[in-house]
């Protein structure tokens, strides 16, 4: 028994055709990817390949502007700055010289000038007198016993040429007349001793200066053993002991002349390097370079100042303080290359003036150092160099 479907003919037709039409369609839908496909590809290949340049124009257009600068070399003036304590330059500790006493009057103050030889002190002598008296009357007792043994001494001899008087008489008379001249010797060494150390009683002057100490008072018993009663400055001459670390130490020389002000005063004051510590402190590694400096009244020992020596010059780029940047690892500048990217460059900092930075090792001069803006940038940044021939300073 045949089982087959009869199918008319006109259906089999349309089913033919609709199966053809999404056929094509089909082949028409995967044709149109493929042309897209294609025209992305051709478009990624222009765009990469053809218009690289184009990008990095762009890219170019979009990076940050800079001012740079090839600050070359120049001579300057190597200055070193420090600090230290002022001085007395001399320092004379005026103490009891004789015996000392009781102290009746003291003439002068701290903050006042003393000739050579001054008396700045007395102390009572009450006692001293009356022994010097004593001696002085023992040096005219011993005169005349002396008087009196050559008087008789002068007789005798008239009398010995005529046997009244033995030789025997005469040598004893001479004798006599000896020890008494002796005597009156003794006897005025004895007053000379004594007034001289009455007058070391007196606290004098041994030097003219400055008087920055006072530690005695009338009534005060003073003796050898007190200690220091003033305390002068030679001449009023200061210094000041300047602390230098090793290096600066090197670059100085006795003679150098240096700008000196005292910290709390309006003036600056001139003064000379007039000796170079030959010895480094091992706990500090740092050395004394004292300055000499005349009397002036805004110098007080003890306290502080500041010190500009100039040490010489030589050559080195000079950089305002903009350029200069620091971190852990030090000092150092971003530097512009051929490719137009930031470069780091570090550096070593001289001394510092007016003009700015100078920069004693790390720049040939030649490289074009970016002036501002430093520590925005970073290493290997792209930016548009704007070249300065002169820097304004920070």
């Amino acid at each position: 028994m045949n089982y087959e479907s009869t199918i008319p003919s006109e259906d089999v037709a349309i089913l033919d055709d609709a199966e053809a039409r999404s056929t094509n369609r089909r082949r028409l839908i995967i044709a149109a990817a493929v042309a897209v496909a294609l025209l992305l590809a051709y478009i990624g290949y222009h765009y990469f390949t053809g218009n690289a340049g184009a990008g990095d124009e762009d890219a170019a257009s979009q990076a940050p502007t800079v001012t740079v600068m090839a600050p070359g070399k120049q001579q300057i003036t190597r200055t070193i700055n420090a600090t230290g304590t002022l001085a007395a330059r001399r320092e004379i500790a005026v103490s009891v010289v004789g015996e000392g006493g009781r102290v009746t009057n003291v003439y002068v103050d701290a903050g006042d000038w003393v000739k050579q030889g001054q008396v700045m002190a007395s102390i009572d002598r009450s006692v001293q007198s009356q022994q010097a008296a004593g001696l002085e009357a023992s040096i005219a007792v011993s005169r005349a016993d002396l008087n009196l043994a050559q008087s008789n001494l002068d007789r005798a001899m008239q009398l010995v040429d005529r046997g009244f008087i033995s030789k025997a008489d005469v040598d004893r008379l001479t004798a006599t007349r000896d020890a008494a001249a002796a005597r009156l010797r003794v006897a005025q060494a004895q007053f000379n001793e004594t007034r001289a150390r009455n007058s070391r009683l007196n606290i004098v002057a041994p030097k003219a200066g400055f008087v920055l100490e006072r530690n005695v008072e009338p009534g005060q018993t003073v003796t050898q053993g007190s200690g220091t009663l003033f305390l002068l400055a030679q001449n009023g001459e200061m210094e000041l002991r300047a602390q230098l670390g090793e290096a600066d130490l090197a670059n100085v020389t006795v003679g150098t002349t240096t700008e000196v002000t005292p910290v709390g005063a309006d003036k600056t004051l001139t003064g000379r390097i007039w000796q170079v510590s030959p010895v480094i402190d091992p706990q500090t590694r740092q050395g004394i370079a004292r300055i000499a400096l005349g009397y002036d009244s805004a110098l007080r020992p003890g306290g502080f100042a500041n010190a500009r020596i100039e040490s010489g010059t030589s050559e080195a780029s000079v950089l305002p303080e903009s350029a200069v940047l620091n971190d852990s690892k030090g000092s150092f500048v971003y530097i512009i290359g051929p490719d137009n990217k930031a470069v780091r460059r570090d550096v070593v900092i001289g001394s510092v003036s007016s003009a700015g930075l100078s920069i004693t090792s790390g720049l040939t001069g030649t490289e074009k150092v970016v002036l501002r803006a430093g520590g925005f940038l970073n290493p290997g940044e792209t930016v548009r160099p704007e070249v300065q021939k002169k820097a304004s300073g920070a």
